[in-house]
């Protein structure tokens, strides 16, 4: 007898990125829509915006429509490359401390970054779609470097925000909210960064597409910025009213 054709639906696969970067679009839009654009508003719209992006570049790179996968590739780690710099810079308001140092610091390295995978011809060494994931082949010292940059920020944003957490002792309604988002914003990060080391740790080759997996996780983390952040960022964040 003849096998019934079958469509495979993997964790990471095209179709899967269409859907995810529809979500992390449409939470962008309905944001827009809903609240006025304060800081954290704007930094939660441009996390969102990222997300998409990179979903969006994946895909490209997948399908092969249009502009090379090459140049989809360098748009792709551009717009991951702001995601560490606007969830510290999203930290710092959240927690109310100034930190202009660090934050400055942040978006100086990210913007070196951007050049990097802009302007440099062999930045990219080779692209494949695995079916299941995306693998964008860059140097090996290179790779180094960005990790050191990605994780860094990252993890110096966890460390700091446990911190915090630990020092916001008043019992005011202000307070309490500061915890719940500065939390949320440390579970956010852990919801795509353990699952992926999770991965990483039982099939060693998967190692290979960490930025998509990682990715492909992170719509995770744009639910929580959408819908517990936002609604929950006190005087920092103002409602429109209902239609």
């Amino acid at each position: 007898m003849r096998k019934q054709p079958f469509t495979q639906f993997n964790c990471f696969s095209p179709p899967v990125m269409l859907a995810t970067l529809i979500i992390e679009f449409s939470l962008a839009a309905y944001s827009l829509w809903r609240y006025k654009m304060n800081t954290i508003a704007r930094l939660v719209v441009a996390s969102l915006v990222a997300l998409g992006l990179f979903q969006l570049c994946e895909y490209q790179v997948c399908t092969g429509f249009g502009v090379p996968a090459e140049q989809w590739s360098r748009l792709g780690y551009v717009a991951i490359t702001a995601l560490p710099p606007l969830g510290l810079h999203m930290l710092y308001v959240l927690a109310g401390k100034p930190g202009r140092k660090v934050i400055a610091a942040a978006y100086t390295t990210m913007a070196g970054c951007m050049v990097y995978f802009t302007i440099y011809s062999a930045a990219f060494i080779g692209h494949k779609c695995a079916g299941n994931y995306v693998i964008f082949q860059i140097g090996a010292k290179p790779a180094i470097a960005y990790g050191i940059y990605y994780y860094g920020w990252l993890l110096t944003g966890i460390v700091l925000g446990v911190r915090w957490i630990n020092q916001l002792t008043d019992s005011d309604r202000q307070t309490t909210t500061r915890q719940a988002t500065v939390r949320a914003l440390i579970i956010g990060y852990l919801v795509f960064l353990v699952p992926t080391a999770v991965a990483n740790t039982i099939k060693p080759e998967t190692r290979k597409g960490i930025p998509s997996i990682m990715c492909g996780f992170a719509v995770l983390f744009a639910i929580i910025l959408a819908t517990y952040i936002l609604p929950r960022a006190g005087k920092l964040l103002t409602k429109r009213p209902a239609a």
